[in-house]
């Protein structure tokens, strides 16, 4: 048995990045995103932004989820 730390349940720091370091960030938001974010919107109650960027996207995401409860 090793020692060495199995990198699939113990990822590293940087595993995510923010998403305003990524490369394509500042792209059109992909179709996926905006298929969720449109069903976010719609049960937090918020208007949909369909000229947010992949990054951008991402972060309101993030922030719908926690308002609405999905994916925890």
């Amino acid at each position: 048995m090793s020692d060495t730390p199995n990198p699939k349940s113990e990822p590293s720091s940087n595993a995510e990045k923010d998403p305003h370091d990524w490369t394509t960030g500042d792209e059109k938001m992909t179709g996926a995103q905006a298929s969720y974010l449109k069903t976010l919107s719609e049960e937090a109650h918020e208007e949909f932004d369909e000229s947010l960027t992949k990054a951008d996207a991402s972060l309101k995401i993030d922030e719908l989820q926690g308002k609405t409860g999905r994916g925890q």
